[in-house]
């Protein structure tokens, strides 16, 4: 099942999936390293764990991580990473915990070769996912295909976020999403 068809099949209740869904998943993020990184890290949590979660958790996770700063990110040390294996409202995971820390300090590493984490992605852009998942595993840690693929979806560098008969798929097509150049 699409998760188009995941979202409309949820009642009302279920909100978290449907706000994602319509107005963030495959929705470039331009000009915001730290929702690029806030996106990355996010991808890394799930990773064995439901999406859902990820939602569910956000707001911690976001603090937690010092609103995303990948500068603040990058200068953690061992007492935060403790601090964070601590924090029940985030997934205490040492390998995803060490990798957000190692992961802001490569973008801080992209950001002084390439302009941005984002100028980095596009200087890279089209590339098939195959390509894109060894680039991120030469660059990043706790990088897979699923983390990274999903990562470039939601973020409008790769399509398949949307079914085309979603409601939603012509507003991402609208934000002129990376992959629509090459279709």
């Amino acid at each position: 099942m699409s998760y188009c068809a995941y979202v409309k099949s949820l009642t009302e209740a279920d909100n978290l999936h449907k706000i994602y869904h319509d107005q963030h998943y495959g929705f470039p993020i331009r000009e915001d390293d730290g929702a690029l990184f806030g996106r990355l890290l996010l991808e890394i949590n799930q990773a064995g764990l439901s999406w859902e979660l990820m939602l569910r958790k956000e707001a911690h996770f976001r603090q937690a991580y010092a609103q995303f700063s990948v500068a603040k990110v990058a200068a953690f040390d061992a007492a935060d990473e403790a601090r964070l294996l601590a924090d029940a409202g985030i997934v205490r995971n040492r390998l995803k915990v060490a990798a957000a820390i190692y992961n802001a300090k490569v973008i801080l590493q992209l950001q002084q070769s390439h302009g941005s984490f984002e100028q980095w992605i596009l200087a890279h852009h089209p590339l098939p996912k195959e390509q894109w998942v060894k680039l991120f595993k030469q660059h990043f840690k706790f990088m897979g295909g699923e983390i990274v693929g999903e990562f470039l979806m939601s973020i409008g560098i790769l399509p398949g976020a949307h079914q085309p008969n979603c409601p939603v798929y012509a507003q991402v097509l609208a934000a002129k999403p990376a992959w629509a150049e090459h279709t």
